[in-house]
């Protein structure tokens, strides 16, 4: 049985302004262990700008992060931070893009260009006062 090693990355990495910190979800790359902590220091305007991520991880996984992170010549953290930023921006596209073959692509559009006459439904939603209106 291998070793843990706790690591602790700090990202110093600044966020763009629309961006935010999602705290709720699991580790990002797959093989490490599940129970990885979390933690954000706001910065005094309230906006998160720096945070750390405690991991576990078996000591063979540490090595072939630092073999591959020597290869680039980038540090452990840079290495990681930049595969699981990688990675994140991966998962959140494919959420987002999709792929088509032509017919399919037609008839996409054609939906698109022709929507359904609105219903009672929508008419009445679009009606309504929008929450920040109020």
């Amino acid at each position: 049985m291998t070793g843990l090693v706790t690591l602790r990355i700090d990202n110093v990495d600044t966020l763009p302004n629309n961006a935010r910190m999602v705290k709720s979800h699991a580790p990002i790359l797959a093989d490490l262990p599940s129970g990885a902590a979390t933690s954000a220091e706001p910065s005094p305007s309230g906006a998160e700008v720096k945070g750390s991520i405690n991991l576990r991880i078996e000591t063979q996984t540490r090595q072939l992060i630092d073999d591959a992170a020597a290869i680039l010549g980038k540090t452990r953290t840079e290495f990681m931070i930049e595969s699981a930023r990688a990675l994140a921006i991966d998962v959140l596209l494919d959420q987002r893009l999709f792929a088509l073959d032509s017919e399919r692509y037609d008839a996409f559009v054609h939906v698109l260009d022709n929507p359904p006459a609105p219903g009672p439904k929508l008419r009445a939603l679009l009606r309504r006062v929008p929450a920040w209106k109020t």
